[in-house]
């Protein structure tokens, strides 16, 4: 059985009880999404060349709002948009991958700069602070195989790399499980809908937002400061200068 945050109808009582547990969780200097983030070693392999002017990581780590958003505060990340890689076309739309039946995961395709920031870097986020690699077809409260850990690499060099930094975070035994994440080569990405774009960005008082996903952006800020922007890198900007 899969369960989905969006579809769940939070009441006003409970969505301030929420606002409320965040506020204090952040006064306590920390939050659920917070404790889960940790520092992981940098991948210690030898890093791709920067020879292309732009690169894209297709990355899955639960629900593709916060995954949006953590890259969307990366300097060197282009843009970051949310979508659906693992299924086919037919099966991209959020209702219907929510049955967890379509073999999608709630994805984000982040086009980056690898001269200003590398693969190898992106992976370090993506492991240390945009979700929990050992967590099984779930997320947080999220649970279904749509929202499993996945890397959908676009080269074979980006299927080594992954591989190998899979590899020696399970041997150092930086977490306490098994990194789960599938690599899931030859897939193909399809956007989501408007509406989840820039989500965190647009609603920053979701409750959902405020207790799952805005915590993460503060561990990005804290774990590595000096590749945080403030001013995100949005899709719906991006579509209105186009």
């Amino acid at each position: 059985m899969t369960r989905s945050k969006h579809a769940l109808r939070i009441s006003p009582v409970l969505a301030l009880a929420a606002l409320l547990l965040a506020g204090v969780a952040g006064l306590a200097g920390s939050s659920r999404a917070a404790e889960e983030s940790r520092v992981i070693p940098a991948y210690a392999g030898e890093a791709q060349p920067a020879e292309a002017s732009e690169e894209v990581a297709v990355l899955a780590g639960g629900c593709f709002w916060g995954v949006q958003g953590v890259f969307q505060h990366t300097k060197g990340v282009l843009s970051a948009v949310s979508g659906y890689a693992g299924g086919e076309k037919q099966t991209a739309r959020y209702e219907t991958v929510g049955t967890g039946a379509t073999g999608h995961a709630e994805t984000v395709r982040v086009t980056f700069d690898p001269k200003q920031i590398s693969y190898e870097k992106i992976l370090q986020i993506y492991f240390s602070v945009a979700h929990d690699p050992t967590q099984l077809n779930r997320q947080g409260p999220d649970t279904g195989t749509q929202y499993r850990s996945a890397i959908f690499p676009t080269s074979p060099e980006q299927a080594k790399t992954a591989k190998a930094y899979i590899a020696q975070l399970n041997q150092a035994r930086i977490f306490n499980a098994a990194i789960v994440t599938k690599i899931e080569p030859n897939k193909s990405f399809y956007p989501a809908e408007l509406y989840h774009q820039d989500f965190m960005t647009l609603n920053p008082r979701h409750p959902y937002i405020v207790v799952n996903d805005q915590p993460k952006v503060e561990d990005l800020k804290r774990i590595f400061p000096d590749l945080y922007r403030d001013d995100p890198v949005l899709v719906t900007k991006a579509k209105t200068a186009g």
